[in-house]
C-alpha cells in the first residue's frame, strides 16, 4: 500500500527522535535522554532567522529569542481565573539582573547583574554586554528600535556601565512603561565580544552573522537549525538566571499541514502544537483526546482598518456606515467558532479605562444605508479589502462574510489576497482602502495600543493613516501622567474618540489556543504568544 504524506511526515518525525541524544555545538559529550525529558513540537512555520532584531524576522523568532537569550528582567507569574498560569503584566521579576533600584528622583534605574551568569560559550556576562545589546536595540532601526522608544529607551547615552556587574539606565523622561519594556523580547543580552568579532564596518551590529548564529546565554541553545524544516534546542545546563528547565531537549518540526499536525498530536506522535483553525480547536476541546489551553490575547484585536487619509474612507460618516454594516455575529460563529471575545454591541458611552472593550456598533443595515446617503454615497461604490494569506484560515471566511454584508449597502468589495511575506511592507505604504488585520500590543496598556495604531507620529502600525492632534495629545497624556484621575480621563476620552471616528472597525479579541498531550505541564501564556520552554515539564 503506498505511503501518504501523513505517513511520511510521521515516519520522518519519529526517526528524528528515535535516538534521543544531543551534543553541544562544536562538539561535546553525547548523553542519553528519556522521552520524558524531550518535547516534540509540530508547528506550521519555524523561525526564518536566529535574530529577532533582524529585518523580516517572523513571529516564531520571538520564541527562539525568549528561550535562547536572557533579558535583565522578566514578568512575574500569576494564575488566571480559570486556573491557567500566565504572566503578570503589573509585576516584574529578576532574570539576568538579580536586583534593580530606581533613583530617588525617578530618573534612572541601576541593575545589579548576577556574577555567575555566562554565555553559551562559557564567557562571563558583564555590563559591557548589556550596554552593547541595548545600544544595538536602539540603533538597528525598524520595529526593535520603535519598540524601545515606546518605553522611552531612545539613545545609547542612556545606557551606562558602572562596573562589570552594575548597569544603569538614565531616563530621558519619566515613563511608567520603561521598566516593563526592559522585560519584553527586544532588549535581549548578546555575547558582545563574539558578535563584534563577526561584525564589519558596514555591519557594526553583526546583523548578517547573528541571522544564522546564536550568541546568547539563555536556558536553551540552538543545537541545530534547518530553516523550513526543523529547529532543535538543547538545555544549557550552566544557566543560572532561573530554575533549570525540566525539559532537556526540544525538537520543533515545521509541518505546514494543519491536518497532519493535528493527526500527529492526536496519535501521540507529538507533544505540543498550535496554529490550528478555531474549528479544529473547538473539535479538539469537545473530543477531549488532548488538552487545549486558550487565553484571550491582552491588548489585541481582529479589525478592519479603513484608510482615513484617502477617499472614500476619509469621510467619517462612511466609516460609521461600514461599522453598522459589519456581519459581527456571522464572523464570530462561522469564522471563529466562538474562539474569540466579541468586540461589538457595547454601551454607547465609555465608562471604563479598559482596553479592548466592545464598540457600540451591531449589524444594522438600515442605519448603515442612511449614513451612506448622508455621506454622499447613496449609489454605492467599489473598493478592495486586503487579506494576509498567512491568516487565511480565519481571514478568508471573514473577508467573504464582510464582502457579502457590505454589498447590502451598495459597497462592492473585491478581496485582495496578499502573501504573508509582503503583508507588512504593503501595509506600511498606507495605500490599501480596507485591510483585515490583527494587532496585539506586548505591553498591556490602552495607551500602548493607541500609540502604535492611532498616534500621528507613528508610521509603523498606524495602517489607517489616522492623524488627529487631539488624539495624539490624549495618548501622550495617558503615557506620561502620574495622576490616576487624569490617566483614566485621557484613556476613556481617546477610546470614545476612536468609537466615533472609526479608523478601525473591531471584530473581536482573539483567543490564543494551544494543544498538548495531557502529560505535558507548565505551559504558560505570554504576551509574545510563543511557548516558554523553560516552564515545561512532563507528568
Amino acid at each position: 500500500m503506498p505511503f501518504t504524506r501523513l505517513d511520511i511526515d510521521r515516519r520522518r518525525f519519529l526517526q528524528s527522535t528515535a535516538v534521543l541524544g544531543a551534543s553541544a555545538i562544536g562538539g561535546g559529550p553525547v548523553f542519553a535522554q528519556t522521552r520524558g525529558e524531550t518535547l516534540l513540537v509540530v508547528q506550521e512555520l519555524g523561525p526564518n532567522s536566529l535574530d529577532m532584531q533582524g529585518v523580516g524576522s517572523n513571529q516564531t523568532v520571538n520564541g527562539l529569542s525568549w528561550n535562547c537569550y536572557d533579558r535583565l528582567l522578566s514578568y512575574a507569574a500569576k494564575t488566571l481565573p480559570d486556573g491557567s498560569p500566565s504572566y503578570d503584566r503589573g509585576k516584574l521579576s529578576p532574570e539576568l539582573a538579580e536586583s534593580w533600584q530606581e533613583a530617588a528622583d525617578g530618573m534612572s534605574c541601576t541593575f545589579k547583574l548576577r556574577k555567575d551568569a555566562t554565555f553559551h560559550d562559557g564567557t562571563p556576562v558583564t555590563a559591557k554586554d548589556v550596554k552593547w545589546s541595548f545600544d544595538r536595540a536602539v540603533s538597528v532601526g525598524g520595529f526593535p528600535t520603535f519598540q524601545m522608544s515606546a518605553g522611552s529607551l531612545e539613545k545609547r547615552e542612556q545606557f551606562v556601565v558602572v562596573d562589570n556587574h552594575t548597569f544603569r539606565i538614565d531616563y530621558v523622561r519619566k515613563d511608567k512603561m520603561l521598566l516593563f519594556n526592559v522585560a519584553v523580547v527586544v532588549p535581549f543580552i548578546i555575547n558582545s565580544e563574539l558578535a563584534k568579532k563577526n561584525a564589519t564596518e558596514q555591519d557594526p551590529w553583526a546583523l548578517t552573522w547573528l541571522r544564522t548564529n546564536e550568541a546568547g546565554g539563555g536556558a536553551y541553545k540552538i543545537e541545530s537549525w534547518k530553516p523550513g524544516s526543523e529547529t532543535i534546542y538543547a538545555r544549557f545546563d550552566e544557566w543560572k538566571n532561573g530554575p533549570l528547565p525540566k525539559i532537556r531537549r526540544i525538537i520543533a518540526r515545521d509541518i505546514p499541514s494543519a491536518g497532519t499536525r493535528r493527526a500527529m498530536l492526536e496519535r501521540g506522535d507529538a507533544d505540543f502544537s498550535t496554529g490550528f483553525a478555531p474549528k479544529d480547536f473547538d473539535q479538539l476541546i469537545k473530543e477531549g483526546k488532548v488538552k487545549v489551553s486558550g487565553v484571550p490575547i491582552p491588548n489585541a484585536l481582529w479589525y478592519v482598518a479603513l484608510n482615513t487619509s484617502k477617499p472614500p474612507f476619509d469621510n467619517v460618516k462612511l466609516r460609521q456606515a461600514v461599522a453598522w454594516a459589519m456581519p459581527y455575529e456571522a464572523v464570530q460563529t462561522n469564522a471563529f467558532f466562538g474562539r474569540a471575545v466579541p468586540m461589538y454591541g457595547g454601551a454607547g458611552s465609555v465608562e471604563s479605562a479598559a482596553w479592548p472593550q466592545p464598540f457600540p456598533y451591531v449589524t444594522n443595515i438600515d442605519k448603515a444605508k442612511a449614513l451612506m446617503a448622508e455621506a454622499g454615497f447613496a449609489q454605492g461604490f467599489e473598493t478592495t479589502l486586503a487579506l494576509d494569506t498567512g491568516t487565511a484560515t480565519v481571514g478568508e471566511p471573514t473577508a467573504v462574510l464582510i464582502q457579502e454584508s457590505l454589498a447590502k449597502i451598495g459597497i462592492k468589495v473585491t478581496v485582495e489576497k496578499i502573501p504573508g511575506a509582503n503583508w507588512r511592507t504593503t501595509l506600511n505604504k498606507k495605500e490599501l482602502p480596507m485591510a483585515l488585520n490583527r494587532f496585539s500590543g506586548w505591553l498591556d496598556y490602552p495607551e500602548y495600543y493607541f500609540f502604535w495604531n492611532f498616534h500621528g507620529n507613528n508610521s509603523i502600525f498606524n495602517i489607517s493613516a489616522y492623524k488627529n492632534p487631539a488624539m495624539d495629545a490624549l495618548i501622550d497624556k495617558a503615557r506620561f501622567t502620574a495622576d490616576a484621575a487624569d490617566y483614566a480621563t485621557a484613556v476613556k476620552s481617546f477610546i470614545a474618540m476612536c468609537m466615533i471616528e472609526v479608523p478601525i472597525v473591531p471584530l473581536n479579541q482573539p483567543i490564543h489556543d494551544v494543544a498538548m498531550q495531557k502529560n505535558v505541564a507548565g505551559y504558560q501564556f505570554w504576551f509574545h504568544r510563543e511557548p516558554d520552554y523553560r516552564q515545561f515539564g512532563k507528568a
